[in-house]
């Protein structure tokens, strides 16, 4: 019992321990009794606040319930003028028929006649909206789009708008005209030439594109630089139409289809995105082709430097080391009172020395000429593996779908090809300046030997054993 007493004891002065620690704005607590004093106030305020919040909600309740029923009564007020309006709407309706079955009666057979000229604006404001001609003439169809909306009986003048429209469109076709008219991306109206209703250019001889006015009726150029330009022959032959003077006679380019096929020319892919298609082996078949196209044309140069370095020593009687005869000539004067043989011999050794020096790097153009057309063929295997891995898993109802094996296949063989043949014709006129160079230090050095047979003379030599030879 008296450890009881002791651990109830420990224990409230460890909670009057913490509850001082903890509310240290309460002041200094010195007594048990003090804390209860202060719990005890602390409870009273705490419940007076809550009978405050209590009486305000209650207050606010009641406002919200005013609220709410002025809000019903509003809601039963609009209910009924909605009601009001759906009768009365209800009744212009009526109205409407009736007046539309007396206009109808009222037509007659005329009824028919304008209803077709309505379908026939229509119908023909649909086709101009299509033509190319209409970047020229903006505002044409709107006669035909005022009659083909209207429910009215249309006048004299806009039955005859239809026709002489159509006459207009029938002359404008074999026209080549010039005009101005805004081209998207391009500040300004811009100056077009337009050949009938195939193809329009600009001063430049970019070929543009016609947008069909939008159905959301927003203010949009009908004319647009075409994304990819056909270049060749077809920009050529716009050029002569903007450089023709009246009268001239010249091929213009014409595009059948009204700007679809000049449409294709942004399908087709530039010579880099061709490049692309063939995939890692054809970036390795290019990246050899570079490197050694441009190790050719060094060597070439290097050859060719060597060839009349040897060409100029020709014609000097003094060598120099600067060049192959020079060192062959040097070779010469350090065997100069040898024999014919010994002089022979080293000739021979000087020109073999020369040789690896002209010959350098010719292997190696030799042998990526060769590798070449192999990569090529590598690629072909793979892009059908492509194909008919993709024939496999989606079947060949899709050619898209195989297109990207397709286009490893063939263009891998085609820059395989395209690499080694340059590579060997640079290869073949290297190996031709260095064999001629050869061919002139074997040349020259016959001419050594023989002049130094000639200077040691007959007698030196003996008669006999010129005769036995």
């Amino acid at each position: 019992m008296k450890f009881f007493k002791s651990a109830m004891a420990a224990l409230m002065t460890a909670l009057a321990g913490s509850v001082l620690l903890s509310a240290p704005a309460f002041g200094q607590i010195n007594s048990i009794q003090e804390l209860l004093n202060q719990v005890r106030s602390d409870a009273a305020e705490q419940e007076r606040i809550n009978q405050q919040r209590v009486a305000e909600f209650q207050s606010s309740a009641s406002e919200q319930t005013a609220e709410l029923q002025r809000a019903r009564n509003e809601l039963a007020q609009l209910e009924a003028r909605a009601r009001q309006v759906e009768a009365s709407f209800q009744a212009n309706q009526n109205r409407i028929d009736e007046l539309k079955g007396q206009l109808t009666e009222a037509q007659g057979e005329f009824g028919e006649v304008f209803g077709l000229a309505r379908s026939m604006a229509g119908e023909f404001k649909s086709t101009l909206d299509r033509s190319l001609i209409t970047a020229q003439f903006p505002n044409r169809t709107e006669v035909l789009g005022r009659v083909a909306e209207s429910d009215a009986l249309p006048s004299a003048i806009d039955l005859n708008a239809i026709w002489q429209t159509m006459l207009n469109e029938i002359e404008q076709q074999r026209e080549v005209e010039t005009f101005s008219a805004p081209v998207a991306g391009i500040e300004g109206a811009a100056d077009v030439t337009r050949v009938g209703p195939f193809v329009a250019f600009n001063q430049d001889g970019q070929f543009l594109q016609y947008n069909p006015p939008q159905a959301t009726g927003e203010d949009l150029p009908l004319l647009s630089l075409l994304p990819a330009q056909p270049g060749g022959a077809i920009q050529s032959a716009a050029n002569d139409v903007l450089s023709a003077n009246a009268g001239d006679v010249v091929y213009a380019p014409i595009d059948p289809t009204r700007g679809e096929l000049l449409k294709t020319f942004d399908l087709r892919p530039g010579p880099w995105e061709r490049a692309m298609q063939g995939g890692p082996i054809g970036m390795i078949i290019i990246g050899l082709g570079l490197i050694t196209a441009a190790l050719g044309i060094l060597l070439i140069v290097r050859l060719f430097l060597i060839r009349m370095a040897v060409a100029g020593q020709k014609r000097k009687s003094q060598p120099s080391k600067s060049n192959a005869l020079g060192r062959v000539m040097l070779a010469y004067e350090g065997a100069r009172n040898a024999d014919a043989d010994t002089v022979e011999l080293k000739l021979d050794e000087a020109i073999l020395q020369e040789s690896p020096k002209l010959e350098f790097g010719l292997n190696f153009i030799k042998l990526i000429a060769g590798i070449a057309p192999l990569l090529g063929l590598l690629g072909t295997v793979t892009g059908m593996i492509q194909t008919f891995q993709a024939m496999m898993i989606y079947g060949a109802g899709d050619p898209q779908l195989m297109a990207g094996g397709i286009s490893v296949a063939l263009v891998t063989t085609m820059l395989g090809l395209i690499v080694a043949i340059p590579l060997l014709i640079i290869h073949s006129f290297a190996a031709s300046l260095a064999r001629g160079v050869q061919s002139t230090l074997e040349e020259q050095s016959a001419g050594i030997v023989a002049r130094h047979v000639e200077s040691r003379g007959v007698g030196t030599v003996g008669v006999a054993p010129m005769t036995n030879i």
